[in-house]
Formats: structure tokens, C-alpha cells, sequence
């Protein structure tokens, strides 16, 4: 095992590096530039489309949730604890600086998401249960004809589940109410097996059902803490952005030479990756629930997966930055990181209360990751093995198994290398991904102008 584990280093090094990550933003910035730089084309149409419709009645098109129960169900997965943990880790080891390259990926990643969407609900299929699945396996089979490509993305998207959506979600969860309310692991564990297991046996329409309500409730809940946080020295807030453009090009303790040059490439490699493991926007995880919604154009669902990034990295992301670069937590504590340095710039603002919020929003943020992550796993498992009663039944059981070793804070070293192994499979799914956007780039230009055109017809609104 422990040769594995040195294996999964190595790759894990690869996949997270600085070559893929160029990548993953070169391609946001190649489709930006193709399509037209659709996150400021269309930014007004994107909160009339995802705000305007909510309590309209749905058209009659194809499709298994609304547009915004897709968008809600996705935002589920994504704002997790990359929003609160891994943003404080970004800071704490590119400092400032990490908090401009975050935003610098999520403004082109918000395109990447959108072609991501678009191509997913272009090129679904329902299975032989009825149920609508796409994503970038559908894409890669379909629209590239490349099948191996496909097995191998649905490969590391089924085991990736397991790790980035379920276990560390589920262990963070608990961590969230025990630091919060001292809530005990295991007792946690139980109440959100069950909780998960009355959610997911309804399918994608049982999530959907719930996060629709959970994820707006939870991300208000969040922000509105995180703006009285920040509200308090909102003074600091120009001192906080400037300090983040500074050190992205420059070194924060101005060191000379090589080891200055060192510090840049920690704010550039840790802002970027923690924007991206935090949104999710090139790795082709978000399509495959999108790809259920009932919507009249592939491009109207795509717009859904610019306001996702926009809302979990521009928006939910920036404020926990704030919270930390606006009081003394980072440079008062060096030694704090993760949830831990975060927790530390609430309760400086607010005491105990501040906690609480931190507490309660890791832990809804982590349990609303469970439930997204969950449809990802099982349309991957499902695109390998077959859509079969057992098959499906089996996944649920096993997901429930692994939520409850996650949240107990049991399995010790087993915990601690499938998120390992999980981090590395969820990069790879990015190299296959990436492969089906440049592939297929055009077929996304055309259906943006084809939809640009309707909307210009009035065929569509």
C-alpha cells in the first residue's frame, strides 16, 4: 500500500501542478475568447434567467428537475469545504496574493463551467430506467466517438466520489458541529446516514427536492455571517484587495532572488488550484446533474454554470478571504490554517457567535457536497457498470458505509489515503474533460450562436 501511496504522490504532484493548471485556465481563456466572452455577454441575462424564473412554471420540455433545481443541486457539491477550509489554506500558504489568482480562475472558469453545461445537455440520453444522464462520459462517447476516454473519466469520477463528495465531506461535517456545539462524531455519523439515506434513495429527483431549499438557505445563512464579519473592519477592505494584487506579483516578505520567485509561484499554484478544487470549473463534475434539467436549449442551462461559479467562488469564496485578510488571523496566528483560521477570523468579530455560524455553515456546506456528489458517483458507476437495480442499490449501501467510517472520524490512515487517492483521481478527471471542451470547442460556438440567434428572433426569450 505504501508504494501506491508514493505512486499517488507522484501523480497527485502532476495533476494539481502548475502545467495542468495553466491548462485548465488556458482553456477558460481560449473559450472565453471564442464564445465571446460570455460571462459578461450574458451577466444581466444570467440573474434574469436564474432569478427570474424561480416560482414560474416549468415548460414542457425534456428533462427530470428544473433548471434551478440543477443549479441548486450542483452548487450543493460544489460549495463545500474548499469555501471555508481550503480558501484559509490558500492564504496560509500563498498568502494575499492566493485570494487574485482564485478570482483570476473563477472569472475564466465561469466560462469553462458554461461550455461544460452546454455540451452535457447537448449530448444526454436517458437510460433504460428513464432517467436523463449526460456529463463529459456522454460528450467524450458521443461527440467525440473516444469511449476509452470516457470509461476513464467515469472511472475516476466514481472513485474521486467516494473521497472529495462523501468521506471528508462527512468527516467535516462532524468536525463542523463538534467544534460548534460539541456535538460527538459518531452520534453525527448516525443522524446523517439516515438523513442521507431518506435523501438519495428518491434518486436525483429526491436531492434536487432537497438541496432546492437547503443550498439557498445555507448560502444566505453564510454570507450574511461573513458580511457582518467583514462589515465590522469594513475600513480594511481596500487594504485586503490591495494587498492581494500586490503579493500576487511580488513577495510578501520581501525576499530577494529565488526565494522570492518561490513565494509568487505558492500565491499563483495555491490560488489557483483551491479556485478550482473549490468550483469545481474544468473537472466535468457539475454537468452531470445539469444534464438532467428540463430546459429549452442546452446554452439557457449553460448560463445556469456561470452563475454557479460566479456564486461559489466570486461571491461565497471572496468573503471567507475577507473575513481572514480584514483581521489580524492570519498574521496574529501563523500557526492556523484550514477551518481552523477561518473559525479564528469569526470569532474575532463576533465570539461565540461567530463560531456557530462557521460551525453550522461547514457543516451544511459539507453535507450538501454529500448529497450532490452522490448523483456524480452513481452516473459514473452507472455508465460502467450498467443501470441496473443492483448495481444502483449497491452504490447506495456503499455510500452510506463510507459516510459513516468518514464522519466518525474512524479509519485513521484508510481515511487519510483515500482522500489522497480521491484528490488525485478528482485532478484526472480534468485531463479527459479538458480534451472534450477543446474537441468540441466549435460544437459549442454554434449552439451559442445558434441560441443567440433565436433569442434574437424571439423563437426563444
Amino acid at each position: 500500500m505504501e508504494a501506491v501511496m508514493r505512486i499517488n504522490g507522484i501523480v497527485n504532484g502532476f495533476v494539481w501542478g502548475p502545467w495542468t493548471l495553466t491548462l485548465l485556465v488556458g482553456t477558460g481563456i481560449y473559450l472565453t475568447i471564442i464564445l465571446g466572452v460570455p460571462q459578461i455577454r450574458y451577466f444581466g441575462f444570467m440573474f434574469k434567467e436564474v432569478i427570474g424564473r424561480l416560482g414560474k412554471k416549468q415548460e414542457k420540455t425534456e428533462g427530470s428537475i428544473s433548471s434551478f433545481s440543477a443549479l441548486a443541486t450542483a452548487l450543493a457539491s460544489t460549495v463545500g469545504t474548499g469555501n471555508i477550509a481550503g480558501v484559509a489554506t490558500a492564504l496560509h500558504l500563498g498568502g494575499p496574493g492566493a485570494l487574485f489568482w482564485m478570482l483570476i480562475s473563477a472569472v475564466f472558469g465561469m466560462t469553462t463551467k458554461f461550455a461544460e453545461v452546454t455540451l452535457a445537455v447537448h449530448f444526454r440520453e436517458k437510460d433504460s430506467n428513464g432517467q436523463w444522464r449526460g456529463g463529459t462520459m456522454y460528450v467524450l462517447e458521443k461527440g467525440t466517438g473516444q469511449k476509452w476516454l470516457a470509461w476513464l473519466f467515469a472511472f475516476f469520477a466514481s472513485f474521486a466520489s467516494f473521497g472529495i463528495g462523501n468521506a471528508i465531506q462527512a468527516n467535516s461535517t462532524a468536525e463542523g458541529l463538534a467544534l460548534g456545539f460539541g456535538v460527538p462524531h459518531l452520534a453525527t455519523g448516525i443522524v446523517l446516514a439516515i438523513l442521507t439515506a431518506a435523501v438519495i434513495m428518491g434518486g436525483i429527483n429526491g436531492i434536487a427536492r432537497v438541496t432546492t431549499y437547503l443550498v439557498p438557505f445555507m448560502a444566505i445563512f453564510y454570507i450574511i455571517g461573513a458580511l457582518i464579519t467583514v462589515g465590522v473592519n469594513g475600513a480594511n477592505v481596500p487594504a485586503a484587495f490591495g494587498r492581494a494584487i500586490k503579493y500576487a506579483f511580488s513577495d510578501p516578505m520581501a525576499m530577494p532572488g529565488a526565494i522570492a520567485g518561490w513565494s509568487i509561484k505558492m500565491a499563483l499554484t495555491k490560488g489557483l488550484a483551491r479556485g478550482v478544487f473549490s468550483n469545481e470549473a474544468g473537472l466535468g463534475s457539475a454537468p452531470m446533474v445539469h444534464a438532467a434539467a428540463t430546459v429549452d436549449h442546452p446554452v439557457r442551462q449553460g448560463v445556469y454554470g456561470l452563475f454557479e461559479v460566479f456564486t461559489d467562488t466570486i461571491v461565497i469564496c471572496t468573503l471567507t478571504a475577507l473575513a481572514i485578510l480584514t483581521t489580524s488571523s492570519l498574521v496574529g496566528q501563523p500557526e492556523l490554517t484550514g477551518a481552523q483560521l477561518s473559525l479564528t477570523a469569526f470569532q474575532e468579530v463576533l465570539g461565540q457567535t461567530g463560531v456557530m455560524i462557521l460551525s453550522t455553515g461547514l457543516a451544511l456546506f459539507s453535507f450538501s457536497t454529500i448529497l450532490g456528489w452522490y448523483w456524480y458517483g452513481e452516473t459514473s458507476v452507472t455508465y460502467i457498470l450498467g443501470d441496473s437495480k443492483p448495481v444502483i442499490m449497491g452504490f447506495k449501501v456503499m455510500w452510506i458505509l463510507v459516510l459513516l467510517v468518514g464522519a466518525s472520524g474512524g479509519g485513521g490512515k484508510f481515511l487519510s489515503n483515500i482522500w489522497n487517492m480521491s484528490d488525485t483521481m478528482n485532478g484526472l478527471m480534468a485531463i479527459p474533460n479538458l480534451i472534450a471542451l477543446l474537441w468540441l470547442s466549435n460544437e459549442v460556438k454554434k449552439l451559442v450562436k445558434d441560441f443567440d440567434d433565436k433569442r434574437r428572433k424571439g423563437i426563444l426569450e
